[in-house]
This record gives C-alpha cells, sequence and structure tokens, in this order.
C-alpha cells in the first residue's frame, strides 16, 4: 500500500483505468443492457435511451457489444501472454541455466521463428490452422514465446555470473532451486515490465488479426472486428447535428477503448521500469 501510495499520478490513473477494465471483462453478463449477439431494433440507431451508443448494421446494441468485448478482446489478450510467458520464460531460464547443447538448439530455434516478420507468419498458420480461439491464442503464443525467451535468458546470464549462484552450487543445488530461489526472484522486475508490455502488443495484435478477419469470428463480440464493420460509417457521416453525428462516431468507440487501454498498460509498466532501475523522480 505504501508503494502504491507514493505511485505517480500517471501510474495511478493508468491502475484504475486497468481495474476498471478488469471489472468491465468480469461483470460483463451482469452490466450489459442486451445480450452480446441479440437484434434489439433497427439498425443504426442514434445515441439515445434505451440504446445509448446506438444499434449496429444488424441491429445489436453497440454499447452492450462494447462491453463484451471488453471480456473477449481483453481476456483472450491475457490468457496468451500468460501462455506466452510461461513458454518463453521457462525456456529461457533452462537455457541460461543449462546452457551446452540444450542452449545452442533453444536459441537457433528461436532464431528461426523471429526471422519471419510475426504478423505475416500468423497470418500464414492461421490460415492453415482456422481461426478459432484455441488455434490465435497458441500461434500467437509460440511465435511471440521467442522475445520472451530471449529477454529471459539475457537477464538471467547475468544473474548467473554472481558469486552466490556459485555458493549455491558448491553447496550441490538442484536445478529446480538455481531457478527456483536464485535466479528468478532477481529477473522479476525486468519480466513484469515485459509482461506488460507484451500484453500491450498481443491485444493490438488480436485486435488487428481481428480486423482483418482472421482473429474473433462473428458473432463474437471484439472491438478490433467491431472497428471494421464499423469504418464504413465514417465515410457516410453527416456532423450537421448531433443524432447524425453519431453514426460517423460509432468506429471510434472500440478504437478509443483499444487506446485508452494501451496507453493506461504503458503508463503502469512507465513506473515498474523507473522501480526496477532505481531511478528516482
Amino acid at each position: 500500500m505504501t508503494l502504491l501510495r507514493t505511485a505517480p499520478l500517471s501510474a495511478r490513473v493508468g491502475m484504475a483505468l486497468i481495474v476498471l477494465y478488469a471489472l468491465t471483462a468480469i461483470l460483463a453478463p451482469w452490466i450489459a443492457p442486451y445480450p452480446e449477439a441479440e437484434v434489439v431494433g433497427p439498425k443504426y440507431l442514434p445515441w439515445a435511451g434505451p440504446h445509448w451508443l446506438g444499434t449496429d448494421a444488424l441491429g445489436r446494441d453497440v454499447l452492450s457489444r462494447l462491453i463484451y468485448g471488453a471480456r473477449n478482446t481483453v481476456g483472450i489478450a491475457l490468457l496468451t501472454t500468460v501462455l506466452a510467458f510461461v513458454i518463453g520464460t521457462v525456456g529461457g531460464l533452462l537455457a541460461a541455466t543449462l546452457g551446452g547443447w540444450f542452449d545452442m538448439v533453444a536459441s537457433r530455434v528461436v532464431d528461426v521463428l523471429m526471422a519471419a516478420p510475426s504478423l505475416i507468419f500468423a497470418l500464414l498458420l492461421l490460415t492453415i490452422t482456422g481461426t478459432l480461439v484455441t488455434a490465435l491464442v497458441l500461434v500467437i503464443a509460440v511465435l511471440d514465446s521467442t522475445r520472451v525467451f530471449r529477454l529471459s535468458r539475457a537477464v538471467a546470464q547475468g544473474v548467473l555470473t554472481m558469486d552466490y549462484i556459485e555458493v549455491a552450487r558448491m553447496r550441490g543445488e538442484g536445478l529446480g532451486w538455481l531457478i527456483g530461489r536464485e535466479v528468478l526472484p532477481n529477473v522479476t522486475a525486468p519480466l513484469i515490465a515485459e509482461f506488460g508490455l507484451r500484453f500491450c502488443f498481443f491485444f493490438l495484435f488480436i485486435s488487428a488479426l481481428s480486423f482483418l478477419g482472421l482473429g474473433l469470428q462473428p458473432p463474437t463480440a471484439d472491438w478490433g472486428s467491431m472497428v471494421r464493420e464499423s469504418a464504413k460509417q465514417i465515410a457516410f457521416a453527416n456532423f450537421s447535428s448531433w443524432k447524425a453525428a453519431s453514426f460517423g462516431l460509432a468506429p471510434l468507440l472500440p478504437a478509443g477503448a483499444i487506446a485508452m487501454l494501451t496507453v493506461a498498460v504503458n503508463m503502469v509498466v512507465d513506473w515498474v521500469l523507473r522501480l526496477s532501475s532505481g531511478l528516482k523522480d
């Protein structure tokens, strides 16, 4: 609590926004006024009660889909980040601690995966495996675990040169002890900061795939696909009145939700990086 009280305003604002997004995702079925995919009225209704953000091209409530989009988009991005970190961190720490042939083979596999642009590689794999949520999560997590692998391996190699590691080895401590009790606690800060940055990347990456039609599939509410579905409305917008303007502003709602969460996470990551580096304001 003391640490939170001393946090800068930007970090506290970022944490408040993250909590708001988390609560929205968790409580989506209870706070959304309508079901996720239910057609509730005529298409393109203006912003007014009971549809406070209007309806989309099929007559679904936009506010409800935005709320459910928090659960789907953010939840899948978080799951993908956790999976990528488990794969990358375990692999990187093992490679640094064991060294030898395991380190060489793992590093070369990572180099091969990182050689191709991740978006193009993901599009290719998703075209082959299909766009099921399971395939989406696994493909993105495996591809981007390579970045986590390289970071965890690099910071672990710095720790493994310390005297207390040699003392632990002389005591006869096993691999599990070395990684879990000696290495991992000393590399936690940069990994936490990287977790936030990776989450932002996955969040934007999944939204981009959905915008291209290879992410979450209809009728699932997803912010990236909502931008794609409503993008054409900007070209036909009429800003002569508020009701007419709401038609053209519709694509900005999911885009703004994506941007706001990305900025919030980056503000918190900034603070964590400053703490881990020992810098003072």
